[in-house]
């Protein structure tokens, strides 16, 4: 029996037993509240739902829950109730209810863990976003790993995910790039607010290799502009590809000026009242709609200021039948939180369609020491210095394992340790460990069975509630927008399962010339569940599940 369907037995006991009483049923809370004890010895689950409902019925949270108890003792899932301090109620579960977990997962496979909460909801998912001036750096490596897992974890609570890449192709970056291109191409320095790095001069050489003349011609800078950001935005492109991440749209912002998008938000929130004219410049009244200040759209020289693009940018998402879109912007762009909902309620939509996610700063540390330099991009460190360090899996994962709220310090020494110090190690190991199991299981002609009620070791019961916990932690994980719960609960399954593992009265294959016990091949069957588990949460990061390590 599964958390969840604990909740759904515990609440229906509760309707009855209010109902019994003449109290009201409709004091219960929706969603009753089912946790793991962090001490086993209290049982396997418990609930506070005595403490919720007892005082809005009028009667005592310990009375309550006694209640409870009696009622659900009753029950075929539940082995023992015990009511403790003010009214919790700690449970434990019958031996077949938590095989149950294991039938689940045997059942349901690679769909283990999957939900229908987002089902319906279309979600523009944007990330990464990077200007195309040189390769992603650290920030936009993190942001490539939990936006991909972040749009995994969604599609697996059932909404449907457009992986959206906002391609800043307007703009003074672009031509700060351009020029930077055209003093590489002439053997000069790079301008004073210009781009350096060997990337460069690479990119240059390559125009002057497709175009011979560009730097004599009358249309120069366009040629560089129009060559050298493409093969600038091809490398990026190629760069997430290999680092697993890969979007279903690329949205040129240039589009949004050249086909009068622009222009046509604007007079809509001119026609609107939104905007107000001060100082030579349009304004929008966003302090009405809880930014912390009103933001200029057209500047007083006449063009549109950034937000004027992103004010276009959403109305487009809009129209396009997304309900939800959400941003994941870097550490600079808190000020986007207000002045996004704000534009949202100036254009009369909901404020909650909109969602921004800020991430903060990632640092590589080396020997105790800080990593700056790039062999490549000079001053920052790229995405392609971290995955030629380390890997693909170990960086997606390392980025992906912590909240995106605090700052990310990535040690390279660990990362390349094949140790249980490594988490990522760590959890493709238990991977592992149980696929080395399975194929000794096969040479020996073993099979599992469905005696899960043989499984009365703690640390069997520890491994399948774990196991049984998945689903909540994906659903959690899509709700709060938080990939790092899938990772950080890998590592607990890891723990788990070890402890089980190297537990002797827990011994999975049979010694010698003997043959495999019931409930051995009941074991089998749950190595080969947890096997799954652990298959499902990796690739809800895009991280691997190797066979062999």
């Amino acid at each position: 029996m599964t958390p969840a369907a604990l909740a759904e037995l515990v609440r229906a006991t509760a309707v009855d037993v209010l109902s019994a009483r003449g109290l009201d049923p409709a004091a219960l809370p929706t969603a009753v509240t089912i946790e793991r004890p962090r001490n086993p010895e209290h049982g396997d689950y418990a609930t506070n739902l005595a403490l919720q409902t007892a005082k809005k019925v009028g009667v005592t949270s310990r009375d309550l829950a006694g209640w409870l108890a009696d009622a659900l003792t009753g029950t075929d899932a539940i082995s023992s109730v015990e009511v403790a301090g003010p009214g919790f109620l700690n449970l434990r579960l019958a031996a077949d209810a938590q095989g149950a977990i294991v039938r689940d997962v045997l059942a349901a496979g690679e769909a283990y863990g999957r939900g229908d909460q987002l089902a319906g909801t279309r979600i523009n998912l944007e990330f990464v976003s990077a200007n195309p001036t040189g390769p992603i750096h650290l920030g936009g490596t993190r942001w490539a790993a939990v936006g991909d897992a972040l749009g995994r974890i969604l599609t697996a609570n059932g909404g449907e995910v457009t992986r959206e890449y906002y391609f800043n192709d307007a703009g003074a970056q672009i031509d700060r790039f351009v020029r930077s291109l055209i003093a590489a191409a002439k053997g000069e320095p790079a301008p004073e607010d210009g781009y350096a790095g060997g990337y460069i001069g690479d990119i240059a050489a390559e125009v002057l290799r497709q175009e011979p003349g560009a730097l004599t011609g009358e249309d120069s800078h366009e040629v560089f502009r129009r060559i050298g950001v493409n093969l600038m935005f091809e490398e990026i492109k190629k760069d997430l590809h290999d680092f697993g991440t890969d979007f279903d749209v690329f949205f040129h912002e240039d589009s949004l000026h050249r086909s009068g998008a622009v222009t046509k938000a604007v007079e809509q929130l001119k026609g609107s009242g939104a905007l107000y004219f001060e100082n030579g410049a349009w304004w929008l009244r966003s302090t009405e709609f809880g930014d912390d200040k009103d933001r200029v759209v057209i500047k007083s020289d006449g063009d549109p200021a950034y937000i004027a693009g992103d004010i276009a940018y959403l109305v487009d998402k809009r129209s396009r039948g997304f309900d939800l879109c959400i941003y994941m912007l870097g550490a600079d762009h808190h000020g986007y939180i207000g002045r996004l909902k704000a534009a949202a309620s100036a254009l009369g939509d909901d404020p909650a369609s909109v969602e921004v996610l800020i991430g903060q700063m990632v640092n590589l540390v080396s020997e105790g020491k800080p990593v700056r330099m790039s062999k490549r991009a000079g001053t920052v460190i790229t995405m392609q210095d971290l995955v030629d360090a380390v890997g693909v899996d170990a960086a997606r994962y390392a980025m992906s394992r912590s909240s995106v709220d605090s700052s990310l310090d990535i040690d390279l020494d660990l990362l390349r340790k094949r140790s249980n110090d490594n988490p990522v190690f760590y959890v493709q190991y238990a991977h592992s460990r149980i696929c080395s199991v399975l194929r000794n299981a096969a040479d020996l002609g073993m099979t599992g069975n469905e005696s899960f009620e043989l499984l009365r070791h703690d640390r069997e019961g520890d491994l399948i509630r774990t196991v049984g916990e998945f689903p909540r932690v994906v659903a959690t994980a899509g709700e709060l927008r938080e990939p790092h719960r899938i990772a950080r609960y890998l590592e607990e399954l890891a723990g788990t399962l070890h402890r089980f593992y190297d537990t002797p009265e827990c011994r999975v294959l049979p010694r010698g010339d003997d043959e495999a016990t019931e409930v051995q091949r009941a074991r089998l069957s749950l190595c080969t569940a947890t096997r799954q588990v652990f298959a499902n949460g990796l690739a809800l990061l895009g991280v691997t599940a190797p066979e062999r390590m």
